[in-house]
């Protein structure tokens, strides 16, 4: 692999600060101006002042643009069949948004086969890639039986090292007012089949889904396979699945729309992340979260898109950045840095979501002077060019494949 050198880059955003701290955006998050960056062997190997740029192999010119880490995209249901149209536009008539929905995708998603399921995932993150995402984790959770959840979490694991089984999603069918014997089955002969394929362990700890005393089961018997926690929880209403999520140790806790004073505490208190999901107050018509409320407490905070064919069928981190920005009071420095070093810490990874040396070369070029234009012009294509890994993954002009 060749050396090279990213040049004249107007704004680029490095993430250099693993912690906001106190003083000016530039401080806080990591911006340079007149920037280069030089990679080698699919590693960044210098970052400064372009007119001090080492010579390279390869060179291309910004021109001006902005520069950014790759999206790191940590929560997303991408293994799925069917389709829920009618269901969205039943919701902007008024009909209230329920967990009980997933069960049809559940219907769906059984009688589809792999080769369906597998050239859909690739659209999916063709669509991601274009807009700039260069890691996502892929959960499982429309199967709810052994073989189905099994094949999810392989067909996962074919383009994602971050698979995430999720067979307590929500309890099916044919277990219920079984809810207790269908966490024996997941705990059990499901997890067997499926922690072979993955790294986490999640559930959806939430009326409707399953109890605290179920999510406990869940998440401690995951753990024991070696598997790490990530936890579902106050996308509907109040609840104690927070406080768990903290309690044992999970890398991320997502949805929150929902929070207390104490849950609030707790996570300022903890390392684990808390993940908002922009797009699915968009697509539930439920309120917005106050990240200014999380951010001023503490809280680390990421963005994801939580791409699902039923409560946020997007898989555009602009647009969830641009979300965040106008509706959850996040400054588009903070959008980007949860967007990008917040995926990677809800993912427990140090070698993504930042422009230094030695980290992975993911990063993306945009048709804007400034990171700002993000959620200035929302909507609109900005992202110019991909690399992963330091390799085009992505152009505009002649689109590459996903990686």
């Amino acid at each position: 692999m060749s050396d090279l050198l990213i040049t004249n880059i107007g704004e680029l955003t490095t993430n250099a600060c693993p912690e906001p701290a106190e003083g000016s955006a530039a401080d806080r998050f990591g911006m340079l101006h007149d920037a280069a960056v030089f990679i080698e062997d699919g590693l960044i190997s210098w970052v400064g002042p372009t007119a001090q740029a080492p010579a390279a192999g390869e060179v291309v010119d910004a021109a001006g643009r902005a520069v950014i880490p790759g999206f790191v995209d940590s929560h997303s249901h991408l293994v799925f069949g069917g389709d829920r149209a009618a269901e969205f536009e039943a919701r902007m008539a008024g009909q209230k948004y329920a967990a009980g929905g997933i069960r049809s995708t559940v219907a769906a998603t059984r009688t589809a086969t792999d080769d369906q399921l597998r050239t859909r995932v690739r659209r999916f993150l063709d669509e991601m890639l274009a807009q700039g995402t260069t890691t996502v984790e892929i959960k499982s959770g429309y199967g709810l039986d052994v073989p189905t959840e099994e094949r999810l979490v392989r067909l996962a694991a074919e383009v994602t090292s971050e698979v995430t089984f999720l067979g307590a999603h929500v309890v099916p069918a044919e277990y219920a007012d079984r809810g207790d014997e269908y966490v024996d089955l997941v705990i059990g002969d499901m997890l067997d089949a499926c922690a072979p394929h993955a790294k986490w362990i999640d559930v959806f700890c939430e009326t409707g889904a399953f109890t605290v005393p179920q999510s406990r089961r869940v998440l401690e018997a995951g753990i024991a396979r070696g598997l790490m926690p990530r936890v579902h929880a106050s996308q509907l209403g109040p609840g104690e699945g927070v406080r768990l999520a903290v309690e044992l140790g999970a890398a991320s806790v997502d949805h929150g729309t929902y929070l207390t004073d104490d849950d609030v505490a707790a996570l300022a208190a903890s390392d684990t992340v808390l993940t908002l999901l922009p797009g699915v107050e968009f697509s539930t018509r439920q309120p917005y979260p106050d990240a200014r409320r999380l951010i001023d407490a503490g809280v680390t905070v990421a963005l994801a898109c939580d791409t699902n064919p039923g409560s946020s069928f997007t898989s555009s981190m602009p647009f969830c950045i641009a979300v965040a920005v106008r509706d959850m009071g996040m400054t588009t420095a903070e959008a980007v840095w949860a967007a990008t070093a917040g995926g990677a810490a809800a993912l427990r990874r140090d070698d993504i979501g930042v422009v230094a040396p030695g980290k992975r070369a993911d990063l993306v070029m945009l048709d804007a002077p400034t990171r700002v234009h993000l959620a200035y012009r929302p909507g609109v294509p900005l992202v110019k060019q991909v690399w992963k890994d330091g390799v085009t993954a992505w152009r505009k002009d002649q689109h590459g494949s996903a990686a």
